[in-house]
């Protein structure tokens, strides 16, 4: 019943107040008795009970979570602990509590809701993302910099685009987890194999509708698990994109290279060794805690196959990979979040790093200045390909000072138009296309 004191320390010291409470034991024993409370409404509804009961019971409900744990030392059994405890305060009106019901009706219901809880808190920090992504993206839509394959210095590119990636990325993950919440907010109140035999179909379509879910069309004692693996996969999605986006800044850190930097806040300190360490401690964090939602994304995976209509091999991984994965992504959205809005960008150093290549990211722009000129792509590469030889080889040639001496280019090209081929401008023509494309 008690949840580990792993994760209860986890609710207390890395979530807030709003997404700590959905998964706390009193929350989760509060949905369950919100179920039995609908459950009985609609058994008086339809006729199965006593009109007055549902009143009769819903004015002494409660629990103690207390007793709870003492009855559940007993009879080895959360349910049964809740329901008794239940019928301790509700007195002989509560023999109707649970009328036709099996525990999987309470459970997975409830936790429909609590996961539905949860999902709205990550959808409103996941926008918050992409507000910071969609800022940083227009701000720095020219800002020149680097674009780089293997690591390797490729061809300019700018800031913007980048986060404009990320921006696109994220509104896919934002469809991804809005779908995920329509997968997961199924409950259903079927009985012990789901065949309805002690307990009417309209029941069910009641209780759902009370609680904001839909009646899953066919269930066994259980909700199928595959719509569990779903939603948490789709956690894990959204934890790998975030583990993308902050490694993408760490490399940009990099003291070689630091194009950009995690803001490093008055008293921070980044070592207790080196006292000059200015570490992007928060993006490691994220990308490590990525790992955590893959590990519960796979566990998901393997509660899907359970024997016949129900086994408990899913349960006990449950209490803990939801609470674990919801936790840990809105901790790591409202993490990355303010990395993105603090970010500090060196675009000069963005200008310098893209200089350290000393013109060789025009090589392709050369090469179909020469092919356009009607030689073949073959020699046009070799011609090309020659200068960046020797540029690499002598560390003060530019490729556009070795182009400029070269006959077997100038043979082909004006030095007009060598000069044309070495414009920055030249990358930056489409940008605003694609910003539109993407919709910043």
């Amino acid at each position: 019943m008690a949840q580990t004191a792993v994760l209860n320390d986890m609710i207390e010291r890395y979530t807030n107040p709003e997404m700590g409470k959905i998964w706390t034991e009193q929350n989760k024993v509060q949905k369950w008795l919100d179920v039995e409370l609908r459950a009985l409404e609609a058994l008086a509804l339809y006729g199965y009970i006593p009109k007055n009961i549902p009143a009769k019971v819903r004015k002494k409900a409660g629990f103690n979570l207390k007793r709870i744990h003492e009855i559940e030392k007993v009879v080895n059994h959360d349910v049964i602990a809740f329901l008794t405890n239940l019928a301790e305060k509700v007195g002989p009106v509560g023999r109707y509590v649970h009328y036709g019901l099996t525990s999987s009706d309470i459970l997975d219901t409830a936790l429909a809701v609590q996961i539905k809880e949860a999902t709205a808190l990550l959808l409103k920090e996941l926008k918050n993302l992409l507000k910071a992504l969609r800022f940083q993206a227009r701000k720095h839509r020219n800002t020149l910099m680097v674009g780089r394959s293997h690591g390797i210095h490729a061809e300019p590119t700018t800031f913007g685009l980048k986060m404009a990636l990320f921006y696109e990325e994220f509104k896919r993950n934002l469809v991804r987890l809005e779908r995920a919440d329509e997968t997961i907010g199924y409950g259903k109140i079927s009985g012990a194999v789901g065949t309805f035999a002690n307990v009417d179909p309209r029941v069910e379509n009641y209780v759902c509708k009370k609680l904001g879910l839909k009646p899953d069309p066919i269930s066994t004692q259980i909700v199928q698990r595959d719509r569990h693996a779903e939603y948490l996969s789709t956690l894990a999605v959204i934890g790998a994109s975030l583990e993308k986006l902050g490694t993408e800044i760490r490399g940009l850190q990099k003291t070689e290279t630091r194009e950009v930097e995690e803001f490093f806040g008055k008293g921070q300190k980044g070592s207790s060794a080196m006292p000059h360490k200015r570490n992007p401690i928060t993006c490691e964090r994220v990308a490590g805690l990525a790992r955590i939602l893959r590990g519960n994304a796979v566990a998901a995976l393997e509660n899907v196959a359970l024997w016949h209509e129900r086994d408990i091999t899913h349960s006990s991984v449950e209490r803990v990979i939801f609470p674990d994965s919801t936790i840990l992504l809105h901790y790591m959205l409202i993490k990355m979040t303010g990395v993105i809005e603090g970010l500090v960008v060196y675009k000069d150093k963005m200008l310098s790093n893209l200089g350290i290549s000393r013109g060789m990211v025009f090589s392709q722009g050369l090469l179909l200045k020469l092919v356009n000129k009607g030689i073949t792509r073959e020699e046009a590469y070799k011609l090309v390909q020659d200068n960046a030889k020797a540029v690499w080889e002598n560390p003060s040639l530019t490729l556009q000072d070795s182009v400029s001496k070269d006959a077997k280019i100038l043979k082909h090209l004006k030095p007009r138009e060598v000069k044309e081929v070495f414009d920055y401008r030249y990358h930056l023509k489409n940008v605003n296309s694609i910003f539109k494309r993407v919709g910043i």
